[in-house]
């Protein structure tokens, strides 16, 4: 009976996301590698829980909520880019944040 209640639970929110966009994060530029001529103003490491009990999360959606995070982080250091320094792994995910614009 738990574990019905569990896969139930889960399915209704394997759509939904549990992190959103803070203020001025929604400006921040994603990119899949270092850029050139920008200043890097740090690096950041995001996690998410990619498991729920013995059930993995979507792939997909642990990746969105990674870039959320990361994206959060970027205006707080004067930041207006990320780029992944390394894929995904066990819900975590390092980032470098950089200023590409004035």
């Amino acid at each position: 009976m738990r574990s019905i209640l569990l896969m139930a639970a889960m399915l209704a929110t394997s759509g939904c996301t549990f992190v959103h966009l803070a203020p001025g994060a929604g400006k921040v530029s994603v990119l899949a590698a270092a850029p050139s001529g920008c200043a890097k103003r740090g690096e950041v490491e995001v996690s998410v829980k990619d498991r729920v009990g013995p059930y993995a999360r979507s792939e997909a959606q642990v990746r969105d909520e990674l870039e959320t995070l990361a994206r959060n982080e970027a205006p707080g250091l004067g930041a207006d880019t990320i780029s992944p320094l390394a894929p995904p792994r066990d819900g975590g995910q390092r980032w470098a944040l950089w200023r590409c614009r004035g």
